[in-house]
């Protein structure tokens, strides 16, 4: 696929087919994650992939119930490794791990699409939660939740903001 076709045809999917995702795929996926942008090369970020079934369940309640979760073959973590960038960027380090870890999660995104996969960027669970159902250290923060699978629905383009709203030339 081209760059743009996978940029516009990426869609959030919340529906999986029963079917595998295999080691060789994940890895490819953390590998796009990796080769994203980074404050300092720091790649302040680390990723944790979730097989097991029962802490699918965990991860699912600590979600605030989004049943999907658990649906999918495989669920990665994004974490946003503040310590790894505070040592250079001190008080800038969590802004910072924080866009290391988010540009890691489109490179991802955009990966999995164009491979045929589907994904779903989720935002809403308990961080506390999340940390402590992964023993995640403290100067970490967990930023998104990704269950990855094979689609089992095809979902229509959510309708966007016109242009001209969002683009601002020269001063806002």
């Amino acid at each position: 696929m081209e760059c743009m076709e996978v940029i516009q045809g990426r869609r959030s999917v919340r529906k999986f087919k029963d079917r595998a995702v295999g080691k060789e795929i994940i890895e490819e996926l953390v590998k796009a994650a990796q080769m994203a942008p980074s404050a300092g090369n720091l790649q302040a970020r680390d990723f944790i992939i979730v097989t097991n079934k029962i802490t699918k369940q965990k991860l699912t309640k600590a979600a605030l119930g989004q049943s999907f979760i658990e649906q999918a073959p495989i669920v990665i973590v994004a974490v946003a490794n503040i310590e790894r960038s505070s040592r250079i960027y001190r008080s800038r380090g969590e802004l910072y791990a924080t866009q290391d870890a988010t540009a890691g999660i489109e490179n991802m995104l955009l990966a999995a699409y164009s491979m045929g996969l589907g994904t779903c960027w989720i935002g809403a669970f308990d961080e506390n939660a999340v940390s402590e159902l992964f023993g995640i250290p403290d100067k970490t923060l967990p930023v998104a939740i990704i269950p990855v699978g094979y689609p089992d629905e095809q979902p229509a383009m959510p309708p966007r903001i016109a242009m001209e709203r969002l683009v601002h030339w020269e001063t806002w």
